[in-house]
């Protein structure tokens, strides 16, 4: 049988965001301790509710968090603003944090894990692996050096990780599950002819990524994490209209049309991305789910279900 996981003490960010929630249910079921930085009350009983401790902290003040942040084996960032400062937040954070790992590391190995996303790899209509040249959508131009500032840590003892997801899908949030609430409400917009690929991975499976990437000593570097279904937008579109009792309109929005507005994130969307994520499975990662489309009544389910808990 192979050796136990030791337990491990896990610092979060965006502990009650869509990744960040997943992960940190992720490390709970398997066995790990986790101090959640969270800013309201309210975030702090969410997190509490599911097992995490709780340091109250803000981004945009690294001194509220810092000293709290130290001592511990890994720093797992999921947090992001996606308003305004969202960019320079995210340096801020990864200063401080990175600092702190790195202190940490003079004592005692410590990983380090920044998500970004697939979205810096742009435009990849043949499989993209983990070492494929970027060439970052507008929207996430400032990703690839944050990326770099992490993968430089390892200079200073950290472990250091990037997590690059693919369009995560799952419960109540999200892209695909905007496209689910817009299909029941009758009318799912597709920015583009919606005859590009989007990279998917189920919220669940993601979070088992984080798990094995803290707990796998060698794990260090860039990984993707999504299911390889190579599915288009309009193939999602049409599994969510082929499980809905009343035919919702489905509209195709010009990409022009789209960009006045939505800016830039209407390119990102417009992607055509097929991606790979061998890093991963090379841990022994193995995806659940692996379509979209073949999953909509599940994911119906979820999604409703989800809504009605929120709205008791």
């Amino acid at each position: 049988m192979p050796a136990a996981v030791p337990r491990m003490r896990i610092f979060l960010t965006g502990a009650t965001g869509y990744i960040g929630l997943a992960v940190l249910d992720g490390f709970i079921r398997a066995g790990h301790q986790v101090t959640a930085l969270v800013r309201t009350t309210e975030n702090a009983e969410t997190a509490s509710a599911r097992g995490a401790s709780t340091v109250m902290g803000d981004l945009v003040q690294p001194e509220t968090y810092r000293t709290a942040a130290e001592n511990f084996d890994a720093y797992v960032l999921t947090a992001f603003d996606g308003i305004g400062r969202g960019a320079e937040i995210d340096r801020r954070t990864l200063d401080t944090l990175l600092g702190v790992a790195a202190k940490r590391a003079k004592e005692h190995p410590c990983a380090f894990v920044y998500t970004s996303g697939v979205w810096v790899l742009g435009q990849s209509a043949q499989p993209a692996r983990e070492d494929a040249p970027i060439n970052p959508t507008p929207h996430v131009a400032w990703r690839p050096a944050h990326e770099q500032r992490v993968l430089e840590a390892v200079a200073g003892g950290v472990r250091p990780i990037v997590v690059r997801p693919g369009i995560v899908y799952g419960g109540t949030r999200g892209i695909v599950s905007d496209l689910l609430k817009n299909g029941v409400n009758g009318l799912i917009r597709v920015v583009g002819s919606g005859t590009n690929h989007w990279p998917l991975v189920y919220v669940r499976d993601l979070a088992d990524v984080y798990v094995k990437l803290v707990t796998r000593s060698e794990a260090s570097g860039i990984y993707h994490a999504n299911d390889e279904g190579d599915e288009t937008v309009n193939d999602l579109v049409q599994g969510i209209v082929d499980h809905l009792s009343m035919r919702p309109d489905v509209r195709h929005v010009p990409l022009d049309e789209a960009r006045a507005k939505l800016g830039p994130y209407a390119d990102a969307l417009a992607l055509d991305q097929r991606v790979r994520s061998p890093r991963a499975r090379a841990l022994g990662w193995s995806p659940a789910l692996h379509s979209v489309g073949g999953n909509v009544p599940r994911l119906l389910e979820e999604f409703r279900g989800a809504e009605r808990r929120v709205g008791r």
